[in-house]
């Protein structure tokens, strides 16, 4: 046991962390077999689960999900009588997008202006290295006052629901009376945050089949339905002329009651060009926090380079509807649906197939875990107020855990703030972020504990 602060004993292990987010990052760990070996994901699992081992985790396991991914779970006795608490991350990313527009190798962690430069750097291997540091400092100061569950997820980027399935099979596993979910993040840089909300999706595949072939657009272009013009109109059926989400039937007018998000820090954060406006209605909070948004997130099309002057017998898209607590997403998929079938243009035929579906969640802010949350953000944030905000994305896993634990209290934080820019290219972590979280995280677990024995 050191007699010195904490939080000195976190700053030593700095360099241990870097150097093992190095070596997770390094694994290619996309959940999708088509883009990246699945050995890459499994290596990145073996991994976790030797450093759990190292940190005399006990029953640590490789669980492997009906999605055909695996998850990595330990656990670590506390004192008698204490409570258990669950730390969440996932070791899985998503893919890199354009490599050739990374500065620095997506899967190579590099120090750049202050910053760690990696894919999954915060989303969310980071997040898995800052329950290591803050159990470490707990060790170095007498010991980690409660029982520790961790469970590392193989599949959150694909939304494909293999550990949700797998808890509900199991429910007896992942029991904890608080739960910390290390995939969010600050609002910004510096300002400790804790996630209210999330927005739920529903992700579906739509195609168009217009034509027995291609043919060549000279001679039959002007009647022949091309399938990737009747696509391009279905897709513009989903968005008003100012940006708003237009799906038959879908409220689109619900207002956030929260922490305030000024246009012009959004668009320094989001890097919105100059002269280009922003779309939908409302404030920002609103459009990101409250409302539901479309998006296209991928078509099938000829590339513009080999081009041929043919018209398109066939058009797919894929598209990703992202659903505000208040609404549910089954039944969002059920309107999207609809719309599609309703809005191709010229009597295409449609089929559409859901490839992933995650309902919104709500937590309970009043929750006696809050308040031991807010002393530690306050204390490894010097002068700064815990704040509560919204998140756009989606954690399909927090509603199945609130449904298999309604007493569990259910924290969310993390390191994706804005300048992380996670899912994008040139994704990044703060190390100080990841210091001042780990401190926050220790100190937590420490002043929950103590609540619990008063």
């Amino acid at each position: 046991m050191t007699a010195r602060p904490i939080s000195e004993t976190i700053a030593s292990l700095m360099p241990r962390a870097k150097a093992e987010l190095t070596e997770l990052v390094a694994f290619q760990s996309v959940a999708d077999p088509a883009q990246f070996p699945r050995s890459e994901c499994e290596a990145a699992a073996d991994w976790v689960a030797d450093a759990l081992r190292v940190e005399d985790f006990q029953d640590v396991a490789l669980l492997d999900t009906p999605d055909g991914t695996r998850s990595v779970y330990g656990f670590l006795p506390g004192p008698a009588g204490a409570p258990t608490v669950l730390l969440y991350a996932h070791y899985d990313v998503q893919p890199p997008l354009d490599e050739s527009a990374w500065l620095s190798p997506p899967f190579e962690l590099t120090e750049r202006d202050g910053r760690w430069f990696g894919r999954g750097a915060a989303d969310c291997k980071g997040g898995f290295i800052m329950h290591l540091l803050a159990l470490r400092a707990l060790k170095a100061h007498g010991g980690v006052p409660v029982s520790v569950k961790v469970i590392a997820e193989g599949s959150e980027e694909q939304g494909t629901g293999g550990l949700e399935r797998y808890a509900e099979a199991h429910p007896e596993l992942l029991t904890a009376d608080t739960i910390v979910i290390g995939d969010t993040g600050n609002f910004r840089v510096g300002l400790p945050t804790v996630t209210a909300t999330l927005r739920g999706m529903t992700m579906l595949r739509v195609t168009l089949d217009t034509l027995e072939g291609n043919l060549h657009s000279g001679q039959f272009g002007g009647a022949a339905p091309d399938a990737l013009a009747a696509m391009i109109q279905l897709l513009a059926s989903l968005r008003a002329e100012d940006g708003t989400t237009t799906v038959d039937g879908l409220a689109t007018d619900a207002d956030w009651d929260g922490l305030r998000y000024p246009e012009a820090d959004f668009r320094k954060d989001a890097k919105v060009l100059d002269g280009v406006g922003l779309i939908g209605t409302g404030t920002v909070a609103d459009r990101i926090w409250a409302r539901p948004a479309v998006t296209v997130i991928g078509i099938d099309c000829p590339p513009v380079v080999g081009a041929t002057p043919s018209l398109q017998a066939s058009a797919r898209a894929q598209i990703s509807l992202r659903v505000p607590p208040g609404q549910d997403a089954a039944a969002a998929t059920e309107l999207l649906t609809t719309h599609l079938k309703a809005h191709a243009p010229w009597g295409a035929r449609v089929s559409v197939e859901q490839v992933g579906q995650g309902q919104p969640f709500r937590a309970d802010t009043s929750s006696p875990a809050y308040t031991s949350m807010a002393q530690a953000m306050e204390a490894a944030y010097p002068g700064e107020k815990m704040q509560t905000s919204g998140m756009g994305g989606s954690i399909p896993l927090c509603n199945t855990l609130a449904a298999l634990y309604p007493e569990a209290e259910i924290l969310l934080i993390g390191l994706s703030e804005p300048e992380a820019q996670i899912h994008a290219v040139n994704e990044s972590v703060s190390p100080e972020e990841l210091e001042r979280l780990s401190l926050a995280e220790a100190l937590f677990l420490r002043n929950y504990a103590e609540s619990k024995r008063i």
